[in-house]
């Protein structure tokens, strides 16, 4: 990751940092055949020269991709059942490339989709987007593409890349970007998704309650949230996970509170949402991936470590939430089978 005698970075450029490593796991898991992302590339600086990642990572990357694709994919189809277009706010957005990979009829679905990240990130992310024919060609027509604020925020008809500290309080640092003004980014009455993919556990609690609750409270319409954190970090194999990072700079007091499993849905019933549920790596692995595609990803690289991957998939989880409106009973879509659904016994 880091040459020897280099320095670490510090602090924000810590955590900054560990959206390079995402992105660099990405690329590799792409170009070892677990996923087809042709649009990570032009993300990635140099990306042809990047080495591959051991095969622990490929896989874990790829089983987090596939449970959340399928989260957010389910979203889409709902919103489309309920007749209504949704709203799509990934926080800490990094170089994720979801908005692209989002294609066919789930794309007319979509009425915003809004990155928020820090400033440093936004603007290296929005530079690649214009440089790169591939990316841009999705924003819609050249004159409906716009850089602002001194080039960390790229706005387009439907993705809209903004900066933002999101540790600051709500009020600050998401209602001047989303919901106010003569003319805000997003309805409060449309089906809205949030996405936070390890996010949180570099927060703070307090500063992501307040997300959350600042959501709750703000939009009207089904509200769904998708988080992808590490958890359990007080058992042997999580205080390894914890002193690598810290050796790095980075320390996770959003992961804190989370302990065990269980306590993975009290994230979003803690602020009265209607239902909530979560799933380890390790369990998406083995029950949520069809036996075909375990075969396929099998024949991909040889792993002979089974005991580490299974360790570090146990203490990686996505877990979600639904918050319903008042009128839910005439709502028409079955929001509340909204899940990642079990594949054993299936082809």
């Amino acid at each position: 990751m880091f040459p020897p005698g280099q320095r670490l970075p510090e602090g924000d450029a810590a955590i900054r940092a560990t959206d390079n490593d995402a992105a660099l796991a990405r690329l590799s898991a792409v170009q070892k055949g677990y996923l087809t992302d042709p649009f990570i590339t032009p993300l990635v600086p140099r990306a042809h020269f990047q080495p591959s990642r051991p095969p622990l990572i490929n896989i874990g990357t790829y089983v987090r991709s596939e449970g959340l694709d399928e989260l957010v994919n389910g979203w889409l189809v709902l919103s489309a059942e309920e007749g209504k277009q949704c709203q799509i706010v990934s926080m800490g957005a990094g170089s994720d490339t979801r908005f692209w990979r989002i294609t066919g009829p789930k794309k007319d679905v979509l009425a915003r989709y809004v990155e928020i990240d820090f400033p440093e990130v936004t603007t290296r992310k929005a530079m690649a987007i214009r440089k790169s024919k591939e990316l841009s060609t999705h924003l819609g027509k050249p004159e409906e593409v716009s850089l602002a604020n001194g080039g960390t925020t790229l706005h387009s008809p439907i993705y809209n890349l903004l900066a933002s500290d999101l540790r600051k309080p709500p009020a600050e640092s998401l209602a001047p970007l989303l919901t106010t003004g003569n003319a805000p980014m997003l309805s409060p009455s449309l089906p809205t998704l949030l996405i936070f993919e390890c996010v949180l556990a570099y927060m703070s609690p307090a500063a992501s309650n307040a997300i959350l609750k600042w959501y709750t409270e703000s939009f009207s319409a089904p509200l769904g949230c998708v988080v992808y954190e590490m958890f359990a970090l007080n058992d042997p194999f999580g205080r390894v996970m914890v002193n690598n990072l810290k050796a790095r700079n980075v320390t996770l007091p959003g992961a804190e509170p989370y302990t065990t499993f269980e306590l993975l849905p009290t994230r979003f019933l803690q602020h009265g949402w209607d239902l909530a549920g979560a799933l380890t790596l390790k369990d998406i692995r083995r029950d949520y991936v069809t036996p075909a595609e375990h075969e396929r990803i099998s024949e991909l690289e040889m792993l002979d470590e089974i005991e580490e991957l299974e360790l570090v998939l146990a203490h990686y989880a996505i877990s979600w939430g639904l918050r319903l409106p008042s009128n839910a009973s005439e709502l028409t879509a079955r929001w509340r089978v909204w899940e990642i659904k079990r594949k054993v016994g299936e082809q």
